[in-house]
This record gives structure tokens, sequence and C-alpha cells, in this order.
């Protein structure tokens, strides 16, 4: 992974960490937990996203797939804080 690829992964995964937030008011982490989330979620919706055979081109498919692996992350983390 080239520098840009990686300084571009992480505003993806910032920007999905900030979304997810947004879509989960009132149960989110903060900013630095949500930025965390974000890159995380980042990381399982693209890992999930390249199992299952979906490709993600270009920037808005990279963030779908960003969005809904910080969702699936915020969800984990509210399941185990329970």
């Amino acid at each position: 992974m080239t520098l840009s690829g990686f300084v571009s992964f992480v505003l993806v995964g910032t920007l999905a960490g900030w979304l997810s937030g947004v879509f989960t008011k009132g149960r989110g982490f903060g900013l630095a937990g949500n930025i965390i989330i974000g890159i995380s979620g980042a990381f399982l919706g693209g890992f999930c996203s390249g199992r299952l055979g979906i490709s993600a081109h270009g920037s808005l498919g990279q963030l779908i797939f960003a969005v809904l692996g910080s969702l699936v992350v915020v969800w984990l983390l509210q399941f185990i804080k329970r």
C-alpha cells in the first residue's frame, strides 16, 4: 500500500466513523472513539467485501463499505458493553 493509499484509507475511515456516530446518535463513543471505530470498520468492510467477491470501485464504494463496517463494529461494541 502506498502512502497516498494509506492516507485515503484513513480519511475514508475517519469519515465513516463520523457518519456511524451520526447514524447511531446517542450511542457514539466520542470523536476519537468514532474515528477509531471508523478505521476498524473500514478494515472490516474491506475484508468482508473482498471475501464476498464484491469490489468497491471509487471512493463512494469504499465509503459505503466502511460505514457498513463501522456500524457493525458499533453494534458489536454496544452488545459487548451490555
